[in-house]
């Protein structure tokens, strides 16, 4: 079944799948942009697949059709009690024939049954993404101070009149990053809904009235994890130490809120951003892998 939008039962049923998956896994086989676009309506380029055994909810994927150049992006996730029989094959059939055979598939934690599922489907590695994590505490190495350029100052985001300022120098630091430089209001706004959202975390950094660049915090509560959210520099302002200096003051922040770990992600293809984290202490927990489609 493949649906624009889900009713709330359906979202509800969703949620507790992907929830059920994690426990076994170890790992979220839905995003969080994708888990927030479960709710909400319909949303342009986004499309629900629903794999039923009997009635009952076996299988979910999600298509994300937005970016101008780049093949629909899939994430896709089975049951543990029922898998073995088929549903993945099925289900990412189901994802190829919706995208028009031209498809990306992320696979969170790179596990093998995910890489077995894309080779059966005829995928090549695209794409590794790591997630890095860090000690915290009084047992960790001391964090940097950190070093701001000459002429910047920090402050915390006020929603509602940050918002603009923020949405625009996000766009010009992710330009490259489809994902992340894509943001709109309204996905803003998902966010800033969330029980996990606190503006004291979320870090701009100003440079004569202009917003320059960003550190937004997030904390895990259940798991005891604080996360380098995102830290974002405006292309004229790279190259002076800020994404570093915003990092450590983020850090900084999750230490204070008795986080006893940081984690972050980082694409394996960004050295300059791999290099500045493994100096800060942090070392790869796990991989998230990206298979494409040739075509």
């Amino acid at each position: 079944m493949t649906l624009d939008e889900l009713t709330e039962e359906q979202a509800a049923a969703v949620l507790t799948l992907i929830e059920e998956a994690a426990r076994t896994d170890g790992t979220t086989a839905v995003s969080e942009q994708g888990r927030l676009q479960l709710r909400g309506g319909p949303r342009e380029g986004i499309r629900h697949l629903l794999l039923t055994d009997g009635g009952r909810l076996c299988g979910y994927g999600q298509l994300e059709d937005t970016d101008p150049v780049e093949a629909p992006a899939a994430e896709l996730v089975i049951h543990p009690a029922l898998r073995g029989r088929g549903h993945g094959r099925a289900l990412g059939q189901a994802l190829l024939a919706a995208s028009g055979k031209r498809i990306r598939v992320w696979a969170h934690g790179g596990k093998s049954a995910a890489r077995h599922l894309a080779q059966v489907l005829g995928l090549t590695l695209f794409r590794e993404l790591r997630q890095l994590r860090r000690p915290l505490g009084a047992q960790a190495a001391p964090l940097p101070d950190p070093a701001l350029p000459a002429g910047v100052s920090v402050r915390t985001f006020v929603p509602g009149a940050d918002d603009a300022a923020w949405l625009a120098a996000n766009a010009a630091a992710f330009a490259h990053h489809p994902e992340q430089g894509a943001l709109t209001q309204r996905d803003l706004d998902d966010r800033i809904s969330q029980p996990w959202f606190d503006p004291k975390g979320f870090f701009l950094a100003e440079r004569d009235g202009e917003l320059v660049g960003f550190h937004w915090t997030k904390i895990h509560s259940a798991e005891r994890l604080g996360e380098v959210y995102v830290v974002g520099v405006r292309p004229g302002a790279q190259g002076g130490g800020l994404g570093k200096a915003l990092t450590a003051i983020g850090l900084r922040h999750l230490e204070a809120a008795g986080m006893p770990t940081a984690m972050l992600y980082v694409d394996a293809d960004n050295p300059a951003a791999l290099a500045v984290y493994e100096g800060l202490g942090f070392t790869t927990h796990e991989v998230d892998l990206m298979y494409r489609t040739e075509s």
